[in-house]
C-alpha cells in the first residue's frame, strides 16, 4: 500500500515537472560523465533528479545567483550513484548549499590537552551529518569531466556513508553484500593506499592520496575514481571495485568503455 503510493506520489512530481527537453539536454551535455548511459539509463537519471529537484532546497552563498542549470547539473551527477537504488539514501537532510567557488570555514575545537584551537581551512565542498551539503560551484560545473575528480559524487559519497551514523567508509549495505567482505576489503585497501602515499609510490596511480587521510574520505575519492576513472581501481585494487560495483549496483568499467 504504501509503496504504491509513494510510486504514486513519484510519478506525479515527475510528470508535474516545468523542466524543457532543451534544458534537459543542455545540462547532460555538459557533462561528458553521463554520454555512456543508454537511452534508459538518461530517462531514470533526469527522473531520480526531479525527484531530488523536488525533495531539496538549493540555496545560495556570497550573493551567487542559483539558476536552474546549476540545479540540474548538480542534480544529475548527485543522483548518477544512487541511479540503481533511489534517492532514499539521500533521506534526513533538505539543503545543497552553493558557492561561487571555494570557501573558507572558521572552526575552534578543544584538543585532548584541554587547548583550544581555531582553525581555518580553504574547501570545496563539504556534507554535513543530518546538515546540508556545500559545493563550490566552480568545482560542480566541471564535475563532469572526466578526469577522476568529482566534487558532487564525493560529498554525496559522504551522505550515502553517512545513513549509518558518522561518516567512516561503512554505507549500509544491500541484501546479498557481506559487511565482513566489504571491511576487510576496504581496509586493506585503506592500508595499502596510504602506505603507497606515505612512501611516494601513489603519483603514478593516478588516485589523490587525499583518501588516505581517513577511511571515510577513501570511500568518498574511490567513489568519485569509480565513476570517472574506474580503469585505476581495477588497476590497482580489482577486490576494492567488485565491493563499489556491488554497492552501487554498476559496472561502470562496461559502461565507459
Amino acid at each position: 500500500m504504501f509503496q504504491f503510493l509513494g510510486s504514486w506520489l513519484d510519478s506525479r512530481i515527475i510528470k508535474r515537472s516545468n523542466v524543457t527537453d532543451v534544458q534537459w539536454l543542455r545540462a547532460f551535455n555538459s557533462l561528458p560523465l553521463l554520454k555512456k548511459l543508454t537511452i534508459e539509463e538518461k530517462q531514470r537519471l533526469r527522473e531520480l533528479a526531479i525527484l531530488f529537484i523536488d525533495a531539496k532546497s538549493f540555496e545560495a552563498a556570497h550573493d551567487l545567483v542559483v539558476t536552474d542549470h546549476m540545479v540540474l547539473v548538480i542534480s544529475l551527477q548527485a543522483c548518477l550513484p544512487v541511479l540503481e537504488f533511489g534517492i532514499s539514501g539521500y533521506s534526513g537532510w533538505s539543503s545543497v548549499i552553493i558557492y561561487p567557488s571555494g570557501f573558507s570555514p572558521k572552526r575552534t575545537f578543544t584538543d585532548e590537552y584541554g587547548v583550544t584551537h581555531h582553525v581555518q581551512s580553504n574547501l570545496a565542498g563539504e556534507s554535513w551529518l543530518r546538515g546540508p551539503v556545500l559545493l563550490s560551484w566552480e568545482e560542480a560545473e566541471r564535475g563532469g569531466i572526466i578526469d577522476g575528480s568529482n566534487l558532487v559524487i564525493h560529498e554525496f559519497a559522504h551522505k550515502l556513508d553517512m545513513q549509518n551514523g558518522v561518516a567512516n567508509g561503512f554505507p549500509p549495505l544491500h541484501a546479498g553484500m557481506s559487511s565482513t567482505v566489504w571491511a576487510d576489503t576496504l581496509a586493506e585497501g585503506f592500508k595499502d593506499f596510504s602506505k603507497k602515499c606515505n612512501n611516494g609510490e601513489s603519483k603514478a596511480m593516478g588516485i589523490d592520496c587525499y583518501a588516505a587521510s581517513s577511511p571515510a574520505e577513501y570511500f568518498a575519492v574511490f567513489s568519485e575514481v569509480f565513476f570517472e576513472r574506474p580503469e585505476l581501481i581495477i588497476e590497482h585494487y580489482a577486490d576494492v571495485y567488485a565491493q563499489l560495483r556491488q554497492y552501487y549496483r554498476q559496472d561502470t568499467l562496461a559502461r565507459l568503455r
